[in-house]
């Protein structure tokens, strides 16, 4: 699986590379890349494909978290999940749901994102993943 994961924070993103690392020692199939700001991951979108991307909506370049994923979605057939400490997160979910995008049916407080437990039990980060794709049950990240 192809994922793209839009996220600002440098140490939320190392510890991302690292369970994505500790994932493919596994052979799990999962290729992640990461993007820093909107406009990083606008130019990745134009690049390559992607089976999913992970969307943090708070992002230096961009001071609206609608457009921030209305700008993302907008730009491919991919599934589209949001992850991300905004207090506007869930309603921007619906506003997802309601426009049809192909979307995770709930977004993730980034505050109970296990990053740590990703690096130490990489079948949880495939799990975690795995879970955001369509057909997959609504687990809780703790789960």
């Amino acid at each position: 699986m192809k994922v793209l994961w839009v996220e600002d924070h440098a140490r939320a993103g190392e510890l991302l590379a690292a369970a994505a690392a500790a994932a493919s020692r596994r052979r799990y199939g999962i290729d992640l890349v990461i993007a820093t700001t909107l406009l990083d991951a606008e130019s990745k979108l134009r690049l390559e494909r992607f089976d999913l991307v992970v969307i943090d909506l708070m992002l230096p370049d961009s001071a609206d978290e609608d457009a921030t994923v209305t700008r993302i979605a907008s730009m491919g057939r991919f599934r589209v999940a949001i992850v991300s400490g905004s207090e506007k997160r869930d309603e921007v979910m619906r506003s997802l749901v309601r426009a049809g995008v192909d979307c995770a049916p709930n977004a993730i407080g980034k505050e109970d994102l296990p990053l740590a437990e990703f690096v130490r039990q990489p079948e949880l980060f495939r799990d975690f993943l795995n879970n955001l794709m369509p057909g997959a049950p609504s687990r809780s990240v703790a789960s």
